[in-house]
């Protein structure tokens, strides 16, 4: 008799496509415990799930720092919807949906407290550089070694441009990333009040409509429709155009100079002092500088913004002493008044 993981594999070679990744076929760097029901790709999920660093996810900013608005996304809800599009995508193209979602789940793992500010500073204080997708990677094989699948860490560290990823299913995820963040980074903007819908650049209201929804339906669509006869993904080139003209609009009026970005130096200060705070502790105790350094970076881009707040108060806001009433002076100022 064959296992549920076996029909499930099996599933996959009669209905995805032939340049789809099987998940048959995936590789780990070690041998691993086999499951009877799931495939390889859907146990890379379930770590990633499980994981205590997709946990904190929820309380690491988007664009709007530490908001107090239940409404607006943070890192856990941009990677839900990260998720949700790659796998529409997936279905659409019959590539395996259980490695998109996978890399999806996974691919923000090793992101800093406060948004690519937080990246930012972590990237001109240590010596080699700080990209969040590298810090990922060393999420799921060092820190928390959940020892995924060769394809899932490949996706993992492609999903920012300027890489090369090796499966159409880590292509997905590069645009689904890209789709989902500008949409809901201009509904967020528009919730803060910063921006109205109609301050959107005419051309890019004209092409994808006035309606959150219909723009993005439509961006999803130009990378299902462009890539149904092709063994790679890649979106139709008039809709990236505008998309990339969005986002350079978005730059200019939102992540660069905006109320979004007010509080942005506090917290770049924040990390950095935190950074020089623990480097200088830690070289107490170690003469070995790249040790030392890599310990902090591993440390401080695991916090969330809170922790980060928190720790930074711990350490350089003064607090008073805290002073007790003694129990049998309140007993004899009671019996002084009753007497």
């Amino acid at each position: 008799m064959t296992t549920i993981k076996e029909q499930l594999e099996q599933r996959e070679f009669d209905i995805l496509r032939a340049c789809a990744a099987k998940s048959a076929c995936a590789v780990r760097k070690r041998e691993d415990d086999v499951s009877d029901m799931r495939t390889e790709f859907q146990r890379d999920r379930d770590r990633i799930l499980h994981s205590k660093s997709f946990r904190r996810l929820k309380h690491k900013t988007q664009v709007f720092l530490a908001p107090f608005d239940d409404h607006f996304r943070t890192r856990l809800t941009h990677t839900l919807e990260v998720s949700q599009i790659a796998r529409t995508i997936a279905r659409a193209l019959q590539l395996n949906e259980d490695l998109v979602e996978a890399i999806s789940l996974g691919h923000d793992l090793g992101h800093t407290p406060f948004g690519h500010c937080g990246e930012n500073v972590l990237n001109e204080l240590v010596s080699k550089g700080f990209h969040h997708n590298m810090q990922s990677v060393r999420v799921v094989e060092v820190l928390e070694d959940m020892n995924l699948t060769t394809a899932t860490i490949d996706g993992i560290l492609t999903h920012t441009w300027g890489y090369k990823p090796k499966t159409a299913e880590a292509q997905i995820v590069q645009y689904a990333d890209k789709i989902a963040y500008i949409n809901h980074d201009i509904e967020d903007s528009i919730r803060a009040g910063i921006i109205t819908e109609d301050d959107l650049p005419y051309e890019c209201k004209s092409y994808f409509s006035t309606q959150p929804s219909k723009r993005l339906t439509k961006m999803i669509n130009a990378v299902v429709y462009n890539s149904l006869n092709s063994d790679s993904v890649k979106m139709d080139e008039d809709c990236w155009e505008h998309i990339k003209f969005l986002r350079e609009w978005m730059f200019a009026n939102i992540y660069t100079d905006s109320p979004a970005k007010l509080e942005e130096g506090k917290a770049k200060h924040i990390v950095k002092t935190l950074y020089e705070y623990y480097t200088d502790y830690l070289g107490g105790y170690c003469d070995d500088k790249d040790k030392v350094e890599r310990l902090v970076t591993d440390y401080i881009s695991g916090m969330t913004d809170q922790y980060a707040i928190e720790k930074y108060k711990e350490k350089f806001i003064p607090r008073p002493l805290n002073t007790q009433t003694k129990d049998e002076n309140f007993l004899k100022i009671l019996y002084d008044v009753e007497g």
